[in-house]
């Protein structure tokens, strides 16, 4: 019989001490909101300039990332078109080599036409290697290709300064 007195005992201490447990814990939790809550003046203020701070960092670095993409946006665009054009000239460029390498004639008109539009590219490269013939009229036109090989350079080089430009790097 004692056994099941002090079980029955023990029970409700342990009961009593769960309770008196949980109150004192909300009572801390309570107390600990209500500090929280209440700042001091003087902190409110660093905690409100600090957060302008914050807030000042975050939209300078908004406005930075988009003026960084709008450049690079740009580079693209202008790479795009620096792209088309360089691939004018070599489409124009291999086909004047084609045509001198197959003997067409020169007096044809679209290979006239061909001759005219490329020789500005091609004047500066005129002469610089010779351009052996067949006894049948073909020509390998080894300047053409010389021209060629200068102008992916050229277009390489423009690409990577463009690409340069448009990816900076920013201090953060």
């Amino acid at each position: 019989m004692d056994d099941n007195k002090l079980a029955a005992d023990e029970g409700r201490r342990s009961v009593q001490h769960e309770s008196v447990k949980s109150q004192v814990e909300g009572d801390v939790n309570a107390e600990i909101a209500q500090q929280a809550s209440q700042t001091p003046p003087g902190e409110a203020r660093k905690i409100e300039e600090v957060a302008g701070q914050f807030r000042a960092r975050a939209v300078d670095e908004v406005v930075d990332t988009e003026r960084e993409v709008e450049r690079g946006r740009g580079a693209a665009r202008v790479s795009q078109v620096i792209d088309y054009i360089f691939y004018v000239i070599y489409a124009l460029l291999g086909m004047r080599f084609l045509l001198a390498l197959l003997a067409a004639r020169s007096t044809a008109g679209f290979v006239q036409f061909i001759v005219t539009v490329t020789n500005p590219f091609y004047a500066p490269f005129r002469g610089i290697v010779d351009a052996p013939r067949t006894e049948d009229g073909h020509t390998l036109m080894l300047p053409i290709v010389v021209a060629i090989i200068a102008y992916v350079l050229l277009h390489l080089a423009i690409n990577g300064l463009l690409r340069m430009l448009a990816h900076r790097k920013t201090q953060i």
